[in-house]
């Protein structure tokens, strides 16, 4: 009688107990000035397969604050602006490890009330076109991101009280196609909250600024158009569209381009973009029973309301 042996199952490989303990080492060497490069980088590389990696930075000593120093000390290659490759790429790799820890669950929240967030600001700031400059507020942009796709309270009730709002409108103007991208979904996400709409649509100012840089996108977007950026903008304009006042004010100054064939060929493939646009012009269509607006009655502005090809600043805001 035939002998039949029963497959041999697989160990797990030592490897895996290994490169455990070179998670652990790594995370020692990040203590040292002169380990901390090289552990920065082979981290960077394990965050996402290293599913604990977060809990397991934030915990260990002295390892939040090795990554903030290594954020402070290129503050002065940014003002005035001499970044490096070399530099850019260092810091960016502790961001890396600071997005890690921005995402995770157990993490999150302790990384909020230490106001991290705050210390990547100055990079948010910098307006050089050069590429370490480039990846350098991309990167800062990707922790943000990871915060607000949460979708958490917590995260938007912070941002709110930063100046998170006019540091993505300004990349959202003049930033790469990437960096807006990452912007406009981070202005999105706020927008998508209750208070955050509610945050935006309080003042003329605020809605004025935001309507304005997107009605900008708008235009540029037609003479270099892309699906992925025009997505969030058109939802950023949906949303807007859920509050009264705002909705009355996109009725006179939303961009002709989304009202004809502008992106037609754009939107082709991108059924629920289409949707969205399509939703976006159904709610604009009828008054809101929002008073009509009125010159100077725009927040003190004293600008009068015109159509939709009115100068960039000129967005009119109903009263309350």
């Amino acid at each position: 009688m035939m002998n039949v042996q029963t497959p041999v199952q697989p160990q797990p490989p030592v490897l895996q107990q290994v490169d455990r303990e070179k998670i652990y080492q790594w995370i020692v060497e990040l203590a040292s000035p002169d380990t901390r490069e090289n552990a920065l980088l082979e981290l960077s590389k394990k965050r996402e397969v290293v599913p604990d990696l977060a809990p397991m930075l934030w915990h260990s000593f002295g390892t939040i604050a090795a990554l903030l120093q290594e954020i402070i000390n290129i503050y002065p290659a940014i003002n005035p602006p001499h970044l490096t490759a070399h530099q850019s790429n260092r810091v960016c790799n502790a961001l890396a490890l600071l997005q890690c820890v921005a995402s995770h669950p157990e993490t999150r929240s302790a990384f909020l009330k230490a106001h991290i967030p705050l210390f990547l600001y100055p990079f948010l700031h910098t307006v050089s076109k050069t590429r370490p400059f480039e990846y350098l507020r991309l990167t800062s942009l990707g922790v943000i991101g990871a915060l607000v796709k949460t979708d958490e309270q917590e995260v938007i009730n912070f941002l709110l009280t930063t100046e998170i709002i006019p540091l993505c409108l300004r990349i959202m103007e003049s930033g790469s196609e990437l960096s807006k991208t990452v912007a406009t979904f981070i202005l999105q996400k706020i927008l998508l909250d209750d208070t955050g709409l509610s945050y935006i649509c309080q003042t003329y100012e605020r809605f004025s600024h935001v309507a304005m840089i997107l009605g900008k996108m708008v235009l540029q977007l037609a003479k270099d158009q892309s699906a992925r950026l025009l997505k969030h903008v058109v939802r950023c304009y949906l949303r807007l569209s859920d509050n009264p006042r705002a909705k009355e004010a996109l009725r006179q100054c939303l961009p002709d381009q989304l009202k004809d064939i502008t992106f037609v060929n754009c939107l082709k493939d991108d059924n629920s973009t289409k949707r969205w646009l399509q939703q976006l012009l159904k709610n604009l269509e009828s008054p809101t029973g929002v008073p009509a607006p009125s010159p100077g009655a725009q927040g003190g502005s004293g600008t009068p309301t015109s159509h939709s090809g009115m100068a960039p600043g000129s967005i009119p805001m109903p009263p309350q």
